[in-house]
């Protein structure tokens, strides 16, 4: 039971892509009598023409081979030279409406639509020739035919656009021949920030979403497979590969917190700071977030600095709301902030407090105060991973070697909330049950078991 409040004191099969040459005239394309709309004139609404072609991918990517969709999504998109079906006539409205933005969302929404739905079946294999197909398309081709000029030029803006980095961001983890980036091992963050972004079709945010999760529950299995066959007396033949890029010194930080949380719980002290903080005016829990998020982290010259500089922006953020009870949004957007402050500022560089904290040796420190914000306030772990996105961002051009601070930042804060708030159970055992209390854990074994999650737990 930990005996000190947190109140201030005063208040107590394989495809490859071939690039085909566009025709050099519209003798196949059908034409409309419609004539090209004026410049002058406004924008019809196209959003008619892009659920017909998404409608009509999403019943076919559920009946039809691979093969199938590839093809039908090359003919439209790539090489489009007829118009017979209603998705071909609903395309060639958007093509001679001059209408990029509206291009660009259908094809990003129609690719969701498909790679959702393949991934979901577990068919990696197409969702690589998906994107090697746009990689291949024919781009910047001038011929007589202003359409397929057109659409030339749309595909190669979009092949360098945002959007389809992010596509490929997506398919990453199922594409073995690309050069593995360190940024590749964090591909879950990346995936969370396209989904937690509300400008990107209901189909791309759901998709990064599964994925992500997907990827997070496979490094959660691997992580505990890793230490379980670990030991020295592992047989070689059992041993399991090492999901992280930390090296043995990752069974050292794993015993390391597991045998600290035999003193004290962080999921137990987390609920101490919610059942003593409710119901407090919002400028008091200010300055008990402080003495919570400090309570028993060593390093104190370290401590002081930065609980000063927490201190002053916590006092100077949202003070509007200083005499008004806390309530969960005030919460949120308050843990958002102080996790910005600690990583890295929206649409910014990384803070000076995470520069200090991450590359002067105190990245586990850093990692412990984001858990504790994460315990008391759960859905601000989708913040926490889009802020390593954007640092995984910031910091992409850089070797594994150069930036080594950040990755080892990284992966201890990976492992930290997965032990701290996944349903997996770390528990060190002693044989002799003669090492576990002396503060000497080298020799001791780790074992793990999934868990039941607690409900009243934060």
């Amino acid at each position: 039971m930990v005996s000190q409040g947190f109140f201030p004191q005063a208040t107590t099969g394989h495809f490859r892509a071939i690039k085909a040459p566009l025709p050099s005239d519209d003798s196949n394309i059908v034409h409309h009598t419609e004539s090209l709309p004026n410049s002058n004139d406004p924008q019809p609404d196209l959003s008619p023409q892009r659920e017909t072609i998404c409608q009509f991918f999403l019943n076919l990517v559920k009946q039809s081979s691979p093969d199938l969709v590839l093809s039908e999504f090359k003919n439209l998109f790539i090489q489009f030279v007829v118009v017979q079906t209603e998705p071909q006539k609903a395309f060639y409205k958007i093509i001679i409406c001059r209408d990029e933005e509206e291009f660009k969302n259908t094809l990003t929404r129609t690719i969701y639509i498909i790679l959702n739905n393949w991934i979901f079946r577990r068919e990696y294999k197409p969702a690589q020739e998906l994107i090697e197909l746009l990689g291949n398309a024919p781009v910047n081709c001038c011929t007589k035919s202003q359409t397929l000029n057109h659409l030339s030029t749309w595909l190669d803006n979009f092949i360098n656009s945002q959007e389809y980095q992010e596509i490929k961001v997506f398919v990453a983890k199922y594409d073995y021949q690309q050069k593995q980036h360190w940024k590749n091992h964090y591909t879950s963050y990346l995936l969370t920030s396209q989904y937690a972004n509300s400008q990107n079709s209901l189909e791309q945010r759901q998709a990064a979403k599964v994925l992500s999760q997907q990827l997070q529950d496979k490094f959660k299995v691997d992580l505990a497979m890793y230490t379980a066959h670990s030991h020295p007396d592992a047989p070689h033949a059992q041993r399991t590969q090492n999901p992280t890029f930390l090296g043995d010194e990752a069974l050292e930080l794993i015993k390391k917190v597991v045998a600290k949380r035999s003193f004290f719980s962080y999921g137990n002290l987390a609920n101490i700071f919610i059942q003593q903080t409710h119901r407090l005016k919002y400028k008091y829990f200010k300055k008990s977030l402080i003495k919570y998020l400090f309570f028993s982290v060593s390093n104190q010259g370290l401590v002081d600095n930065l609980r000063t500089k927490l201190t002053e922006k916590l006092e100077g953020i949202y003070q509007e709301y200083d005499e008004e009870v806390l309530n969960k949004p005030l919460l949120l957007k308050t843990c958002n902030r102080t996790i910005e402050w600690l990583t890295i500022p929206r649409n910014g560089e990384p803070s000076s407090l995470f520069i200090a904290l991450a590359s002067q040796g105190n990245p586990l420190t850093l990692a412990i105060i984001l858990l504790k914000l994460i315990l008391i306030c759960p859905p601000t772990r989708t913040h926490l991973e889009v802020c390593m996105a954007n640092l995984i961002r910031y910091y992409e051009d850089y070797s594994q070697e150069e930036c080594h601070w950040v990755i080892k930042f990284l992966e201890i804060t990976k492992i930290i909330l997965t032990i701290f708030t996944e349903n997996v159970q770390y528990n060190l055992v002693d044989m002799d049950q003669s090492k576990l209390n002396t503060g000497a854990p080298d020799e001791l074994r780790i074992f793990s078991q999934q868990a039941e999650r607690n409900k009243n737990s934060p």
